[in-house]
């Protein structure tokens, strides 16, 4: 079976790593594409389950040896990407790859899988809504969060660009929907696997 890819996009506080955790509990046929960076890692984060975390100097090595599909400078000095080999490993499982990606790599991505790739862009409520979630996270200091809303405003031009927009004003509607949006993408019929 060849898999199949669900990008999932938003500015960061959007709530899409909600849906993504959200879909990955209740269809077993997805597996998360664990992303690798260069920045240090996030209290409670761990290496090879939410990040491959390198050096920036191991990251530039990966893109000269070309390990990556896709990979970009997010900010400065600071860079993400999709390792090659994260796709074949889930797909020679027989499972379809989820992707909780940045708005300049999902766009990417689905340029290189077309139509075996569904994009999904969640939508905040509003920028406001969004610098709210982004304090109440507590993982990052005001300048960053700043740096994030400017952000967020610029990626939210991209929406347009992907395949669905979700609209998340409620985390639970929006969970649904994106799981009723990924079961008919994959043709799978029956109830999600539990």
């Amino acid at each position: 079976m060849k898999g199949k890819c669900i990008i999932f996009s938003a500015p960061s506080g959007a709530g899409k790593t909600t849906i993504v955790h959200s879909l990955l509990e209740r269809e077993k046929r997805l597996e998360f594409s664990v992303s690798a960076c260069s920045r240090a890692p996030r209290v409670n984060e761990r290496q090879g389950v939410d990040y491959y975390f390198f050096t920036t100097e191991q990251f530039i090595e990966h893109i000269e040896n070309e390990d990556f599909i896709e990979y970009e400078e997010v900010y400065p000095g600071n860079f993400y990407g999709t390792l090659k080999s994260e796709i074949e490993r889930i797909h020679a499982k027989g499972n379809h790859v989820l992707f909780d990606i940045d708005v300049m790599g999902g766009l990417n991505l689905k340029k290189i899988f077309g139509e075996d790739a569904l994009s999904i862009f969640v939508m905040p409520p509003s920028i406001e809504i969004l610098k709210e979630r982004l304090i109440k996270r507590g993982s990052d200091q005001p300048e960053t969060i700043q740096k994030r809303i400017e952000k967020a405003g610029w990626e939210m031009q991209f929406a347009v660009q992907f395949d669905i927009i979700i609209h998340n004003h409620d985390i639970n509607e929006a969970k649904e929907e994106a799981l009723k949006l990924v079961l008919d993408f994959l043709d799978i019929k029956n109830n999600p696997i539990s």
